[in-house]
């Protein structure tokens, strides 16, 4: 079989079990399995692949034709421009989620430039806590990012990154610990009931939490109701329940002018808002994903 052969079958029998992006999905796979990059393939479709490479091909197809997502088969999810470990007992990180980092490396760039308060503890260190970490994409990114806008500064007294992910599950944590080595990241890492754990104070808390009602998650796709962990999705009835305990239980941990961030559901910017408000956040502010979706919920709080 060559490698157009192979493609060309990949994208039939996914497209005959009326998979999304089939074409796509095809070719990551082709590519998974031989190697060979869209450059070389187009320079040579006729070459042979061998016979375990076709056999691995066929039976990864069956499998993604079967709604097992793509990332499990590969076994990676780029994000940030990183690579990240997935498996079944992550969320598979999303691009919706880089909005969430590049908030948090607007703000230490400001810190950066002086035109943030995030220490005004007189702290020469940051430190980050990733709440519902699961894959680790979120902390891991921030550290890898934030550590290079300090190590350009120049300055040798420049503040330096500390960061904690937490997670109820030992198995994301397991992965999370993975990635961060993967990546040169130093990190540490808590299981715990979100806060239960948490001794520290942050001055930067971030977190993805489970925010899908309970009753749509049946009605979500089969990739994700089947294969992302149920944890990891289910925020309750109204699926504000983590929000919640979060904003509330924050306060203990944030640092005077310390800034809790979200990422929340496209019709959940009003809800979250409301919280971080009632609960004496201020600067509470929403920013849009790249399809103009409300995304990200973020405010200060000033342990007053």
């Amino acid at each position: 079989m060559t490698l157009r052969e192979a493609y060309l079958l990949g994208q039939s029998m996914l497209k005959k079990e009326k998979i999304p992006d089939a074409q796509t999905d095809a070719w990551y796979l082709l590519e998974h399995v031989t190697g060979v990059s869209r450059t070389a393939y187009f320079a040579d479709q006729e070459r042979k692949i061998s016979k375990d490479q076709e056999r691995r091909y066929i039976e990864l197809v069956e499998k993604r034709a079967a709604h097992i997502p793509l990332q499990h088969l590969t076994g990676y999810q780029e994000f940030m421009g990183l690579d990240f470990s997935v498996d079944g007992r992550v969320l598979i990180p999303r691009q919706d989620t880089e909005v969430l980092v590049e908030h948090a490396l607007k703000l230490l760039e400001m810190l950066v430039k002086g035109k943030s308060s995030l220490t005004g503890d007189g702290s020469r260190s940051i430190r980050i806590l990733d709440m519902c970490t699961g894959s680790g994409c979120i902390l891991i990114s921030t550290l890898y990012y934030g550590r290079k806008i300090f190590d350009g500064t120049g300055d040798e007294k420049k503040v330096s990154l500390e960061g904690t992910g937490a997670d109820l599950s030992e198995g994301a944590l397991e992965l999370a610990a993975e990635n961060a080595a993967r990546h040169g990241v130093e990190a540490c890492w808590v299981r715990g009931d979100l806060f239960e754990n948490i001794e520290d104070r942050y001055h930067m808390i971030l977190s993805n939490p489970p925010y899908i009602r309970t009753a749509e998650i049946e009605e979500l796709q089969e990739e994700v109701r089947l294969h992302d962990p149920r944890m990891a999705l289910d925020g309750r009835e109204d699926g504000l329940y983590f929000y919640r305990r979060i904003v509330s239980e924050a306060r203990e941990h944030l640092e005077p002018g310390g800034v809790l961030a979200f990422e929340i559901g496209y019709d959940q910017a009003e809800a979250v808002s409301s919280l971080m408000e009632q609960a004496g956040y201020t600067q509470v502010s929403v920013k849009k994903d790249l399809a103009g979706l409300d995304r990200v919920v973020s405010g200060v709080y000033n342990n007053l």
